[in-house]
């Protein structure tokens, strides 16, 4: 015996609507209507006003397209593979976010692995997404040695790879801005946590601040370098480094942190260590990740505009996938510089406890992209 439809199934049938719903409504053929939605070469053909008409109507008649179908019938997943190092951490999270955005509005779908800057992982995976028919790559702080067989847009990559577009922050400026806001506060003891030698930004970055210091003649002093050994996505990453660069008794002013996260970290073991931000030390990140803005002081940061880098990579895969754009192989973005309460004038040259100065800190809120 067969069951009679529930009122569940019914209300679900009649909210269902197709391209030939559409068409109905329209008094228009389905292939117009599918064109139309679809931007396909035929709708270069449909008169504007009827595309208008076309497009009204499926947001009036709630039109769900159907990807599967889609698929098959295009022989397309629209789908984009996205490699990370990591996702729980503010940089990665702002980059998808972008990423995400972008897709979104394109009727794209993303399917993202993390590496974890293992090798074999990477390999592995990349072959695991090519299985299901992803159709370009996206990779975040990854260091791509080969060409894949996909098109591939590298965020922060900077190997030179052919068919690789790498999206790359202009470091030298962000060590300029960084450098002179310091230099023109009068420090010149400068503290440096470089980056962990595993990210795929850190040898870019250093190199960047020593050409940088050099032309300002700026004496970088061993004594007051500390090498990141740790991937850690939290305020840990700086914090027991900082603690080192406090145990080796070397006077400093200022300290410029590899990222916001270490950053944060290096300014809770400097209050731990009784010392006070900006009046005894001043710190700068790197970044501008959302918690910069709101942690205590405010801190200083270049500013990398990572969620606007996701939706540029998106685009540019996209456009690679689809011809629409020529392969170039790199994209340089600027950085910005935002000063918070985290950095103010150099009063004497030694990381330990002072009186309260008088002048105050230099702030300015932070500046949307």
């Amino acid at each position: 015996m067969t069951a009679l439809p529930t009122n569940t199934n019914k209300r679900q049938a009649e909210r269902k609507v197709t391209l030939k719903t559409i068409a109905s409504h329209l008094n228009l053929t389905p292939g117009t209507v599918s064109a139309a939605l679809n931007n396909s070469a035929a709708a270069r053909s449909i008169p504007e006003r009827t595309k208008q008409r076309i497009l009204a109507a499926a947001k009036e008649l709630n039109y769900r397209p159907n990807y599967f179908a889609r698929s098959l019938r295009l022989q397309r997943t629209y789908t984009i593979g996205v490699i990370a190092e990591e996702i729980g951490d503010a940089y990665g999270a702002m980059i998808i976010s972008g990423i995400e955005e972008y897709l979104r509005k394109h009727n794209f779908f993303f399917l993202t692995v993390i590496h974890r800057h293992d090798q074999k992982l990477l390999h592995t995976y990349a072959q695991m997404l090519m299985s299901r028919g992803v159709e370009g790559f996206i990779t975040l702080d990854t260091s791509i040695k080969d060409k894949l067989a996909l098109p591939t847009v590298a965020v922060s990559g900077h190997e030179r790879v052919d068919g690789v577009t790498n999206i790359v922050l202009d470091h030298h400026l962000a060590a300029k801005l960084a450098l002179s806001h310091l230099r023109e506060l009068g420090h010149r003891d400068i503290a440096f946590l470089k980056g962990a030698v595993v990210s795929s930004d850190a040898a870019h970055r250093w190199k960047a601040i020593c050409d940088v210091a050099a032309d300002f003649g700026l004496r970088i002093d061993p004594n007051l370098v500390i090498q990141i050994d740790s991937v850690d996505s939290t305020p840990r990453l700086g914090y027991p480094f900082a603690k080192q660069l406090l145990d080796r008794k070397k006077p400093f002013t200022a300290l410029l942190a590899y990222n916001d996260i270490s950053a944060i970290g290096a300014i809770w073991a400097f209050q731990e260590a009784g010392l006070r931000v900006p009046d005894d030390v001043s710190v700068v990140g790197f970044d501008d990740i959302p918690s910069a803005a709101f942690n205590s002081p405010g801190l200083t940061t270049v500013r990398q505009p990572l969620q606007r880098m996701g939706q540029l990579a998106a685009k540019t895969v996209i456009d690679q996938i689809e011809g629409t754009a020529e392969y170039v192989a790199e994209i340089a973005i600027d950085p910005e510089f935002i000063v918070r309460a985290s950095t103010g004038p150099a009063i004497r040259s030694s990381a330990a406890p002072a009186m309260p100065r008088l002048t105050p800190s230099r702030i300015a809120a932070p500046r949307r992209i």
